[in-house]
Protein backbone atom coordinates (compact mmCIF):
# COMPACT_ATOMS: atom_id res chain seq x y z
CA UNK A 1 0.00 0.00 0.00
CA UNK A 2 1.12 3.56 -0.62
CA UNK A 3 0.94 6.26 2.08
CA UNK A 4 1.84 9.93 1.74
CA UNK A 5 3.96 11.42 4.56
CA UNK A 6 3.75 15.22 4.63
CA UNK A 7 5.56 17.93 6.60
CA UNK A 8 5.08 21.70 6.26
CA UNK A 9 8.36 23.23 7.38
CA UNK A 10 6.91 26.72 6.96
CA UNK A 11 3.81 28.27 5.40
CA UNK A 12 3.72 27.47 1.66
CA UNK A 13 6.67 25.05 2.02
CA UNK A 14 5.54 21.42 1.84
CA UNK A 15 7.69 18.29 1.88
CA UNK A 16 5.73 15.30 0.60
CA UNK A 17 7.13 11.76 0.50
CA UNK A 18 5.16 8.79 -0.93
CA UNK A 19 6.03 5.57 0.92
CA UNK A 20 5.34 1.95 -0.05
CA UNK A 21 4.45 -0.10 3.06
CA UNK A 22 3.02 -3.54 3.87
CA UNK A 23 -0.72 -3.64 4.62
CA UNK A 24 -1.49 -2.73 8.25
CA UNK A 25 1.77 -0.79 8.82
CA UNK A 26 1.76 1.80 11.60
CA UNK A 27 2.25 5.56 11.44
CA UNK A 28 5.66 5.03 13.09
CA UNK A 29 6.70 2.67 10.27
CA UNK A 30 5.60 5.21 7.65
CA UNK A 31 7.62 7.95 9.34
CA UNK A 32 10.70 5.71 9.45
CA UNK A 33 10.30 4.67 5.80
CA UNK A 34 9.90 8.28 4.65
CA UNK A 35 13.34 9.29 5.93
CA UNK A 36 11.92 12.57 7.25
CA UNK A 37 12.92 11.62 10.81
CA UNK A 38 16.60 11.54 9.88
CA UNK A 39 16.29 14.59 7.62
CA UNK A 40 14.63 16.78 10.29
CA UNK A 41 16.61 15.54 13.28
CA UNK A 42 15.44 14.61 16.75
CA UNK A 43 15.30 18.23 17.99
CA UNK A 44 12.59 19.08 15.44
CA UNK A 45 10.81 15.71 15.68
CA UNK A 46 10.35 16.05 19.46
CA UNK A 47 8.16 19.13 18.91
CA UNK A 48 5.97 17.55 16.23
CA UNK A 49 2.78 15.51 16.52
CA UNK A 50 1.35 12.97 14.09
CA UNK A 51 -1.91 13.52 12.28
CA UNK A 52 -3.92 11.35 9.93
CA UNK A 53 -5.91 13.47 7.47
CA UNK A 54 -5.76 16.45 9.89
CA UNK A 55 -6.72 14.54 13.06
CA UNK A 56 -4.20 13.68 15.75
CA UNK A 57 -3.16 10.03 15.85
CA UNK A 58 -0.82 7.84 17.86
CA UNK A 59 2.41 6.42 16.43
CA UNK A 60 0.97 2.89 16.60
CA UNK A 61 -2.14 3.77 14.54
CA UNK A 62 -2.52 1.33 11.62
CA UNK A 63 -2.64 2.99 8.21
CA UNK A 64 -4.58 2.12 5.06
CA UNK A 65 -3.60 2.58 1.44
CA UNK A 66 -3.97 6.18 0.28
CA UNK A 67 -3.72 7.66 3.79
CA UNK A 68 -2.01 11.00 4.38
CA UNK A 69 0.21 11.03 7.48
CA UNK A 70 1.02 14.58 8.56
CA UNK A 71 3.81 15.82 10.82
CA UNK A 72 2.12 18.68 12.65
CA UNK A 73 4.00 21.70 14.01
CA UNK A 74 2.75 23.32 17.24
CA UNK A 75 0.47 26.33 16.85
CA UNK A 76 2.16 29.73 16.95
CA UNK A 77 -0.84 31.32 18.66
CA UNK A 78 -4.12 30.19 20.19
CA UNK A 79 -6.82 30.70 17.50
CA UNK A 80 -9.44 31.85 20.01
CA UNK A 81 -7.06 34.38 21.57
CA UNK A 82 -6.15 35.69 18.11
CA UNK A 83 -9.85 36.16 17.33
CA UNK A 84 -10.38 38.05 20.62
CA UNK A 85 -7.39 40.27 19.86
CA UNK A 86 -8.77 41.13 16.40
CA UNK A 87 -12.12 42.01 17.99
CA UNK A 88 -10.39 44.33 20.52
CA UNK A 89 -8.33 45.92 17.75
CA UNK A 90 -10.96 46.25 15.01
CA UNK A 91 -14.18 46.40 17.01
CA UNK A 92 -17.42 44.71 16.07
CA UNK A 93 -17.51 43.86 12.40
CA UNK A 94 -20.86 44.51 10.76
CA UNK A 95 -22.12 41.91 8.34
CA UNK A 96 -24.04 43.04 5.29
CA UNK A 97 -27.11 40.95 4.64
CA UNK A 98 -28.01 40.21 1.05
CA UNK A 99 -31.58 40.56 0.03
Amino acid sequence: MTVLVVYAAAPHELISVPVLLPVGASARAALRASGLGQQLGSAVLDGLRLGLWGRLCAADTPLAGGDRLELLRPLQADPMESRRERLRRDGVRKVKHRA
